[in-house]
């Protein structure tokens, strides 16, 4: 592991030397491709420099044992220097732990009404609320793409961009169908009722990766529309694109700039077409991503919020983690349960490794 650390350590210094030298800024994607090198290796890089520190520490202390006066205070001194030394080598040996490749992404997600009518129609905009709330605790900017609305204010569809540092290492998360039980408000029994909802993460692909032929596209304009005539807008801004090789739709009609509308929809369907090339291309990480700490699969149920109960349950965690207040999941406080499923995936990878 030593010899690992030393050689990202060697490497971030010289991106450290490449990012001072003005000739980098002249090419901008050389900049951006190694700022972002740069910042995924700077967390092992700065734990490893601390280690180091720590062992120095360590070292000293143990000279000083041998002087009856400072005897007592150097033992110390090596006691706290062993204790960091063992909490940075459990910290690095997580920080080594093979990287999702997409985890510096920005994320485009799609929410879809499932199983229960109208009822999954307004499940499927509560979600969107909780991630809404949660996008804006975290400082992300999030942007809606597409929007299917029903008239009770339901959604039976949205698409929308989420940007910001971190946004696929935590989203990705969410990704798989979410179950709700509770009394709808179109039950005049006061029954409860179980609904669900789809939601899809997708990595954000650049357009220096993946490459669309224009002529392969077919782009129709219409006028846009919303229930309870929301969003209707006189002129053809709305803009359909058709990637006629593989038959991806992707619509866009949030904006009232046709401009606006064509730029985001060219994301969305570029991020759609960059998913299914990795998947081609590399089914075993595919897979590796959409297992997500033992789900991902989109039609597979990862999570129920229980509002008679006031939980909310993550069936890919055990015991007493994986059941949350719902009132605050539901309002955007999602944090503790994709910070457990962080901890397991990463206990997971660790046992991986140990195995190995």
């Amino acid at each position: 592991m030593m010899d690992k650390l030393r050689e990202i350590d060697a490497r971030y210094d010289a991106l450290v030397s490449q990012l001072e030298d003005p000739a980098t800024y002249a090419n901008p994607e050389l900049l951006r491709r190694l700022t972002r090198e740069q910042k995924e290796i700077e967390p092992v890089a700065e734990a490893y420099r601390a280690y180091r520190r720590a062992e120095a520490d360590a070292d000293a202390a143990q000279e000083l044992l041998g002087d009856p006066e400072l005897r007592e205070m150097a033992q110390e001194e090596a006691r706290e220097a062993r204790e960091e030394m063992e909490r940075l080598r459990e910290q690095l040996r997580l920080l080594l732990l093979p990287r999702d490749p997409n985890d510096s992404r920005n994320v485009v997600m799609e929410i879809r009404g499932g199983v229960g009518g109208e009822e999954a129609m307004l499940f499927a905009a509560d979600l969107f609320r909780m991630y809404v709330m949660y996008a804006e605790s975290r400082g992300w900017n999030l942007e809606v793409v597409d929007r299917n609305e029903t008239e009770l204010g339901g959604l039976k569809s949205i698409s929308f961009l989420v940007e910001g540092e971190g946004a696929w290492s935590r989203l990705k998360f969410e990704s798989g169908a979410h179950r709700v039980q509770r009394v709808p408000v179109t039950e005049s029994s006061g029954r409860i009722q179980t609904s669900a909802a789809t939601v899809a993460v997708l990595p954000e692909a650049e357009e220096v990766e993946f490459h669309i032929d224009p002529g392969d596209l077919r782009i129709d304009t219409f006028r846009s529309s919303g229930a309870g005539g929301q969003h209707i807008n006189k002129t053809e801004s709305a803009i359909r694109i058709t990637h006629l090789p593989t038959g991806v739709v992707v619509e866009c009609q949030d904006e009232r700039s046709q401009y606006k509308n064509k730029d985001r929809a060219m994301k969305i369907l570029r991020s759609k077409l960059y998913e299914a090339e990795q998947e081609k291309q590399n089914a075993a990480i595919a897979a590796q991503r959409r297992s997500q700490v033992g789900s991902g699969d989109r039609s597979e149920r990862i999570r129920t919020y229980n509002f008679p109960q006031g939980r909310v349950t993550d069936h890919r965690l055990n015991g007493d983690v994986k059941n949350f207040s719902i009132d605050a999941v539901i309002n955007g406080g999602l944090d503790p349960i994709i910070d457990a499923l962080i901890t397991a995936e990463q206990a997971e990878k660790l046992a991986a490794a140990g195995s190995q």
